[in-house]
Protein backbone atom coordinates (compact mmCIF):
# COMPACT_ATOMS: atom_id res chain seq x y z
CA UNK A 1 0.00 0.00 0.00
CA UNK A 2 1.47 3.22 -0.82
CA UNK A 3 2.02 6.37 1.20
CA UNK A 4 -0.55 8.35 0.14
CA UNK A 5 -3.45 5.77 0.43
CA UNK A 6 -2.28 4.88 4.30
CA UNK A 7 -2.21 8.36 4.99
CA UNK A 8 -5.60 9.16 3.21
CA UNK A 9 -7.12 6.01 5.07
CA UNK A 10 -5.39 7.56 8.21
CA UNK A 11 -7.04 10.48 7.84
CA UNK A 12 -10.29 9.13 7.42
CA UNK A 13 -10.66 6.95 10.61
CA UNK A 14 -9.42 10.07 12.10
CA UNK A 15 -12.06 12.39 10.70
CA UNK A 16 -14.16 9.30 11.33
CA UNK A 17 -13.14 9.23 15.32
CA UNK A 18 -13.67 13.29 15.60
CA UNK A 19 -17.02 13.00 14.17
CA UNK A 20 -18.19 10.04 16.80
CA UNK A 21 -16.38 11.59 19.39
CA UNK A 22 -18.26 14.80 18.27
CA UNK A 23 -21.81 13.01 18.19
CA UNK A 24 -21.41 11.21 21.81
CA UNK A 25 -20.52 14.65 23.38
CA UNK A 26 -24.27 16.35 22.61
CA UNK A 27 -26.57 14.55 24.92
CA UNK A 28 -23.57 15.40 27.68
CA UNK A 29 -21.95 18.70 26.81
CA UNK A 30 -24.23 20.53 24.53
CA UNK A 31 -27.90 19.75 25.37
CA UNK A 32 -27.32 18.24 29.12
CA UNK A 33 -30.25 16.65 31.15
CA UNK A 34 -31.34 19.22 32.94
CA UNK A 35 -34.41 19.15 35.78
CA UNK A 36 -37.88 21.03 35.96
CA UNK A 37 -37.68 23.14 38.56
CA UNK A 38 -39.41 22.75 42.00
CA UNK A 39 -39.04 24.68 45.29
CA UNK A 40 -35.11 23.47 47.32
CA UNK A 41 -33.83 24.25 50.54
CA UNK A 42 -30.85 26.34 48.65
CA UNK A 43 -29.64 27.28 45.37
CA UNK A 44 -26.20 26.27 44.95
CA UNK A 45 -24.18 27.92 42.14
CA UNK A 46 -20.97 26.92 40.93
CA UNK A 47 -17.83 29.15 40.18
CA UNK A 48 -16.83 29.95 37.26
CA UNK A 49 -16.53 32.47 34.22
CA UNK A 50 -19.18 33.60 32.99
CA UNK A 51 -21.05 34.89 35.71
CA UNK A 52 -24.34 35.23 33.86
CA UNK A 53 -24.60 31.90 35.93
CA UNK A 54 -24.70 33.67 39.64
CA UNK A 55 -27.61 35.85 38.09
CA UNK A 56 -29.65 33.02 36.96
CA UNK A 57 -29.00 31.59 40.95
CA UNK A 58 -30.25 35.12 41.76
CA UNK A 59 -33.46 35.05 39.57
CA UNK A 60 -34.35 31.75 40.89
CA UNK A 61 -34.50 32.59 44.76
CA UNK A 62 -36.20 36.29 43.20
CA UNK A 63 -38.99 33.65 42.16
CA UNK A 64 -38.71 31.37 45.56
CA UNK A 65 -37.71 28.42 44.73
CA UNK A 66 -35.53 28.48 47.40
CA UNK A 67 -34.83 31.13 50.43
CA UNK A 68 -31.06 30.82 50.28
CA UNK A 69 -28.37 30.81 47.56
CA UNK A 70 -24.55 29.53 48.54
CA UNK A 71 -21.42 30.45 45.89
CA UNK A 72 -19.11 29.29 44.80
CA UNK A 73 -16.26 32.19 44.65
CA UNK A 74 -13.98 29.62 42.52
CA UNK A 75 -12.37 32.64 40.84
CA UNK A 76 -10.83 33.71 43.90
CA UNK A 77 -11.63 35.69 47.11
CA UNK A 78 -10.49 38.86 45.61
CA UNK A 79 -12.49 39.01 42.46
CA UNK A 80 -14.28 42.36 42.05
CA UNK A 81 -16.90 40.99 40.07
CA UNK A 82 -17.93 38.96 43.00
CA UNK A 83 -19.08 41.69 45.25
CA UNK A 84 -22.64 42.47 43.58
CA UNK A 85 -23.21 38.67 44.96
CA UNK A 86 -21.70 38.41 47.41
CA UNK A 87 -21.72 41.74 49.08
CA UNK A 88 -25.15 42.59 47.75
CA UNK A 89 -28.54 43.17 49.61
CA UNK A 90 -31.03 40.87 48.83
CA UNK A 91 -34.53 39.97 50.61
CA UNK A 92 -33.36 36.31 50.73
CA UNK A 93 -29.91 34.89 52.24
CA UNK A 94 -26.40 34.53 49.83
CA UNK A 95 -23.75 32.94 51.42
CA UNK A 96 -20.29 32.56 49.02
CA UNK A 97 -17.49 30.38 50.02
CA UNK A 98 -13.77 29.66 48.48
CA UNK A 99 -13.94 26.14 47.07
CA UNK A 100 -11.22 24.09 48.27
CA UNK A 101 -9.91 22.68 46.00
CA UNK A 102 -10.50 25.03 43.79
CA UNK A 103 -12.47 22.64 41.21
CA UNK A 104 -15.86 21.00 41.33
CA UNK A 105 -15.22 18.42 43.97
CA UNK A 106 -14.37 21.12 46.49
CA UNK A 107 -17.74 22.37 46.01
CA UNK A 108 -19.41 19.30 46.17
CA UNK A 109 -17.35 18.64 49.59
CA UNK A 110 -18.72 22.06 50.64
CA UNK A 111 -21.86 21.38 49.57
CA UNK A 112 -21.79 17.61 52.06
CA UNK A 113 -20.62 20.16 54.82
CA UNK A 114 -23.36 22.94 54.69
CA UNK A 115 -25.84 20.03 54.01
CA UNK A 116 -25.27 18.37 57.13
CA UNK A 117 -25.24 21.45 59.32
CA UNK A 118 -28.52 23.20 57.87
CA UNK A 119 -30.15 19.67 56.71
CA UNK A 120 -30.54 20.18 53.17
CA UNK A 121 -32.72 17.31 51.62
CA UNK A 122 -33.04 18.71 48.06
CA UNK A 123 -30.83 21.33 46.05
CA UNK A 124 -30.55 23.43 42.94
CA UNK A 125 -27.36 23.39 41.32
CA UNK A 126 -26.70 25.94 38.42
CA UNK A 127 -23.34 25.85 36.18
CA UNK A 128 -23.20 26.54 32.95
CA UNK A 129 -24.25 24.59 30.06
CA UNK A 130 -21.33 22.16 28.66
CA UNK A 131 -20.48 21.59 32.51
CA UNK A 132 -24.11 20.18 33.74
CA UNK A 133 -23.58 16.58 33.46
CA UNK A 134 -20.26 16.18 35.14
CA UNK A 135 -21.43 18.52 37.53
CA UNK A 136 -24.32 16.48 38.59
CA UNK A 137 -21.89 13.27 38.84
CA UNK A 138 -19.47 14.98 40.84
CA UNK A 139 -22.29 15.97 43.18
CA UNK A 140 -24.08 12.88 43.53
CA UNK A 141 -20.91 10.70 44.27
CA UNK A 142 -20.61 13.25 47.57
CA UNK A 143 -23.96 14.68 48.21
CA UNK A 144 -27.25 12.05 48.86
CA UNK A 145 -29.92 14.15 48.72
CA UNK A 146 -32.31 15.32 45.42
CA UNK A 147 -30.66 17.15 43.06
CA UNK A 148 -32.12 19.57 40.12
CA UNK A 149 -29.56 20.27 37.88
CA UNK A 150 -29.89 23.69 35.82
CA UNK A 151 -28.21 25.15 33.47
CA UNK A 152 -26.95 28.71 32.36
CA UNK A 153 -26.28 30.14 29.12
CA UNK A 154 -23.44 29.38 27.69
CA UNK A 155 -20.82 30.89 24.63
CA UNK A 156 -21.15 29.51 21.10
CA UNK A 157 -18.72 28.83 18.33
CA UNK A 158 -16.65 26.28 17.30
CA UNK A 159 -13.68 27.39 19.46
CA UNK A 160 -15.43 27.61 22.14
CA UNK A 161 -17.25 24.17 22.29
CA UNK A 162 -13.86 22.33 20.82
CA UNK A 163 -12.15 23.57 24.16
CA UNK A 164 -15.18 22.38 26.24
CA UNK A 165 -15.27 19.03 24.91
CA UNK A 166 -11.72 18.55 25.49
CA UNK A 167 -12.38 20.35 29.16
CA UNK A 168 -14.95 18.40 30.00
CA UNK A 169 -13.52 15.05 29.04
CA UNK A 170 -10.51 15.22 31.04
CA UNK A 171 -12.73 16.40 34.31
CA UNK A 172 -14.69 13.46 33.33
CA UNK A 173 -11.61 11.37 33.57
CA UNK A 174 -10.30 13.08 36.79
CA UNK A 175 -13.93 12.65 38.82
CA UNK A 176 -13.50 8.49 37.07
CA UNK A 177 -10.52 8.24 38.79
CA UNK A 178 -11.23 10.27 41.88
CA UNK A 179 -14.51 7.53 42.76
CA UNK A 180 -14.87 9.11 45.78
CA UNK A 181 -15.74 12.31 48.19
CA UNK A 182 -13.07 12.84 50.39
CA UNK A 183 -13.59 15.17 53.43
CA UNK A 184 -10.46 16.72 55.12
Amino acid sequence: MSFFRRAGWLLVGALVIVLAAAIAGLPVFVHPQVDPLRPADVIVVLGGTPYERFDVGIELAEQGYAPEVLISQSTGPDDPMMNKYCGGRFAFRVSCFVPDPWTTDGEAREIVRRAEIYGWRHIIVVTFTPHVSRARYIVEKCYDGEITMVASPSDSGFKFWSWMYVRQSAGYIRAFVNQHCEMD
